[in-house]
């Protein structure tokens, strides 16, 4: 794990400066504090470097930038590859040497050097990825298939530069700080922005799943190299009983493939099924103590109960070496300056605050990996609110002619009921579309034509957020091997909500007190598994996550299983009511009176109504624009 970037001169005037390129290396330190390289071709044309994390191979001889035997190729990445070891006895088969005892960055090199970008194919991990080809005088950049990793570009004044944070690529004097007004809108929606935009004009970032080529002349191209429904299997013969076996020996396989380290390894251990079950497997041969941490706050608060007994629960089966920490709004408001930093671009959720304490708590306790349990929601129908929005595009689909939804939707609006959010959901089936654009969405379409200022409104007139994701949807109605709602749901999620927002929540809270953050739940094959299961086994009986459920019982304790859902939250509604609030109105306030992207008015009125999540949502953007923009 690491900090990686880069530079690749496309006019012949430019030449890489080292002094710059080291300086945008360096912004990334906190990915990287155990060691910093660079590398510049001859002819100063690309550069190349990298901050490091030590975690697997430990020896000066796995730093990177890394290159096989004659320089030919040059790799930097930021990630793991978790069957390294297999792909390297392939590789010294056919005839590659390798210098390094056990570095996964060198099977990159080689696999590189043997099947030229296909090497993505074989990898089995979390990645971002950058290659200098020198037979070819071209740079490859990849993120792994479900984006766990980020990987920025953005190419201006005759140079591409690349890295794994936004922040980076700001260094270089000649990169413009402006907000890409589009992804404004879209970040309204999906409270973050999704790729390949970033809130930055002119910055973008890679998909899931994608790579890019761009040659020393400027020319590029970028793909889609993978997609879930490539390596589904349908399991349409398969009983219920047949299907959680396989989940729980697939989960199994994940967990104990990211054990693979030679640094302290822990569990971030909610009390819920998915931690509970990772920590459970993860105990699984362990000769010591395993660690687990647990956050929560000071105090009860109506809209989020602290967890800590489930926890504690867990963490006494499995004989655990358990850490808690309980939060303050002190601690929220001392750390939201540095968690606008560590974002980059707003990322509008705030479980970053306990994303960042208990990677931290993990990180004091001489922890370096911790593995984390998102994705299995979102594989399995675990959220409540799934099940409402399943049953609302059940009803969607009855014979309605659209003419009277629409005429429904013009009489809500009349009686100023417009911006609520069922509403939104009669629109959508009005004009066609999916009810459900996302696991996570905040202001509506017609909110956003009053939040909006009178002139992005005219300039954006005719956009909807329905068109950031109709891309997706057209892969989804192209490769689904059943294109049922719930297939859907899953599918953009892994599109858009979990790489954009879920796993970037992950990254760079956790790799800002430099610790890296693994996803069992989202191993590529296990996702592809999840996706092969029928919408009638994962929805049986109306239980939600029916079928995990079923795999993992007599794997962690029953009440665990049974006990209500309860999601990793922030009490920020109730924090609104107290020095939060004050804070966020001096901040709207100013940010109205200085820029013309929102309408003060409708910003003060939602303060005025105490809003909570909505404000929040407001309050990341404007604290962006002062740290980066202003």
């Amino acid at each position: 794990m690491c900090g990686i970037n880069g530079t690749l001169a496309v006019d012949d005037g430019y030449r890489v400066d080292p002094t710059l390129l080291a300086r945008m290396r360096d912004t990334l330190a906190h990915r990287g504090p155990d060691g910093a390289a660079s590398w510049i071709s001859d002819d100063a044309r690309v550069g190349l470097a990298f901050r490091r994390l030590a975690i697997i191979d430990l020896s000066e001889t796995a730093m990177q930038p890394m290159p096989n035997e004659d320089g030919a190729i040059r790799v930097v990445f930021n990630g793991e590859i978790y069957n390294h070891r297999e792909l390297r006895k392939e590789l010294q088969a056919l005839g590659h040497e390798f210098r390094t005892d056990r570095s996964d960055t060198e099977v990159i090199v080689h696999g590189f050097e043997e099947w030229g970008i296909d090497v993505l194919q074989r990898l089995r991990g979390m990645f971002a990825i950058g290659v200098w080809d020198a037979r070819e005088r071209a740079l490859w950049l990849a993120r792994d298939r479900i984006g766990i990793k980020p990987l920025y570009w953005t190419l201006h004044h005759g140079h591409l530069n690349f890295a794994s944070e936004i922040k980076a690529l700001l260094v270089d004097p000649q990169q413009e700080r402006a907000v890409d007004e589009e992804s404004l809108y879209h970040y309204l929606s999906f409270l973050t922005t999704p790729a390949p935009q970033t809130l930055f004009r002119g910055i973008r970032k890679l998909a899931g799943g994608t790579w890019l080529r761009i040659d020393a002349s400027g020319n590029v191209r970028e793909q889609r190299y993978w997609d879930v429904w490539d390596g589904v299997e349908p399991l349409t013969s398969a009983s219920d009983d047949e299907i959680a076996a396989r989940v729980l020996d697939e989960l199994r396989t994940s967990v104990r493939l990211r054990k693979l380290a030679d640094v302290p390894v822990g569990v971030f251990l909610s009390g819920g099924i998915d931690s509970s079950t990772n920590a459970a497997l993860f105990s699984e041969g362990e000769g010591a103590p395993i660690k687990t941490f647990s956050i929560g706050y000071e105090g009860e608060y109506e809209s989020y109960k602290n967890e800590f007994g489930y926890a504690r629960q867990m963490a006494e089966l499995v004989g655990a070496d358990h850490h808690e920490r309980r939060l303050t709004i002190d601690d929220a408001l001392d750390f939201v300056p540095e968690m606008v930093r560590l974002q980059d671009e707003p990322i509008a959720d705030p479980v970053c605050i306990p994303v960042y304490f208990v990677s931290k708590l993990a990180r004091d306790n001489g922890v370096v990996v911790a593995q984390v349990g998102e994705g299995s929601d979102e594989l399995f129908w675990g959220y409540p609110s799934w099940k409402i929005l399943l049953n609302l595009q059940r009803y969607d689909d009855l014979p309605v002619p659209r003419a009277l939804k629409h005429a429904g939707v013009a009489l809500a609006g009349a009686l100023g009921k417009g911006e609520r959010r069922e509403v939104e959901y009669l629109r959508r089936g009005a004009t066609g579309v999916p009810v459900f654009w996302s696991g996570a969405e905040s202001f509506t379409e017609a909110q956003k034509q009053t939040l909006l200022s009178s002139r992005l409104r005219r300039q954006l007139s005719g956009l909807t957020s329905w068109d950031a994701i109709e891309p997706i949807r057209r892969r989804f109605d192209e490769g689904a091997w059943e294109r049922s709602h719930l297939h859907w749901m899953s599918y953009v999620d892994l599109n858009l909500r979990l790489p954009e927002l879920l796993l970037m929540r992950v990254d760079k809270m956790s790799m800002g007190v430099s610790l890296e953050g693994r996803v069992p739940f989202l191993d590529h094959e296990f996702v592809e598994l999840a996706m092969s299961i029928p919408e009638k086994s994962k929805t049986n009986g109306g239980t939600l996550k029916h079928i995990l459920k079923k795999a993992v019982r007599g794997v962690i304790p029953d009440e665990l299983i049974d006990r209500p859902k309860q999601g990793f939250g922030v009490p920020v509604y109730e924090w609104f009511f107290d020095r939060l609030g004050d804070e966020a109105r001096r901040e709207l306030d100013a940010f109205t009176r200085d820029t013309d992207f929102l309408d003060r008015a409708q910003v003060m009125r939602y303060l005025d109504e105490k809003r909570g999540p909505e404000v929040w949502y407001l309050l990341n953007f404007a604290l962006w624009w002062k740290e980066y923009v202003a």
